[in-house]
């Protein structure tokens, strides 16, 4: 079976999206963090059709600007490009669409799905005083989100990174709550550490006709490392 590739991040379009942040992080209340975080994710299911089958290690890459209308609260919104995956066990036989081509995975068969999103999400920081060198934090709020990659393992037929979007909803919503410290180094610089968890609570599996009826949610924890300037 052909390997079909997923689309790319248009790179231009995200760097536009960067300095446009920058830009509008000039002002003294605002500040910018960036961070790379593994993530760990899994699925979750409604029905006992479809289970899920572990969780899978990804990753995720953050721009994320704080607007302090206060010393201690902030108006939070970025961008975040999140790659994250899951095993879903299916107990019946399932068509399965890729792009262009398809397949009939049998029962009990595991399908790994690793799936690319464009999120934005917006929500409320919240932080101590600085103690120290250490001020701590959390953050909660929505997380928008847009599919722009999408691909399966079907380990039984030994096929890998089949396209998969024809399967996935383009656009979900998930919730966050993230907690941490920042570690001054000086300036308006702090390295960032945290701990978050996203619930992604709308259906991620489109149900065709002639597959289960079914609400496939997704659970992702990140281990946040970054950087405060």
């Amino acid at each position: 079976m052909r390997k079909i590739h997923s689309p790319k991040i248009k790179l231009p379009v995200l760097a536009i999206v960067f300095f446009m942040t920058i830009s509008i992080a000039k002002g003294q209340n605002l500040q910018i963090s960036l961070s790379a975080d593994p993530v760990i994710s899994w699925f979750s299911s409604d029905t006992r059709d479809v289970v899920n089958n572990g969780a899978r290690p990804g990753f995720s890459l953050a721009l994320q600007a704080d607007n302090y209308f206060t010393e201690n609260y902030a108006f939070s919104t970025g961008i975040t490009v999140l790659w994250m995956s899951g095993r879903l066990n299916y107990s019946d036989t399932l068509h399965l669409r890729f792009k262009n081509s398809e397949i009939f995975v049998p029962g009990n068969e595991d399908i790994i799905y690793k799936i690319q999103y464009l999120s934005v999400p917006v929500g409320l920081k919240l932080r101590t005083n600085q103690i120290g060198y250490i001020t701590f934090f959390t953050n909660i709020g929505l997380d928008p989100k847009v599919v722009i990659g999408g691909k399966a393992d079907i380990p039984f037929s030994d096929i890998t990174d089949e396209n998969i979007t024809e399967e996935l909803r383009l656009f979900n919503l998930g919730y966050h709550l993230t907690a941490g410290i920042e570690y001054s180094l000086g300036s308006n610089t702090a390295l960032l550490l945290g701990l978050g968890y996203e619930n992604v609570f709308l259906d991620t599996t489109k149900d065709y006709e002639d597959q289960p009826v079914d609400k496939i949610g997704q659970h992702i924890i990140k281990f946040k490392l970054g950087l405060n300037f």
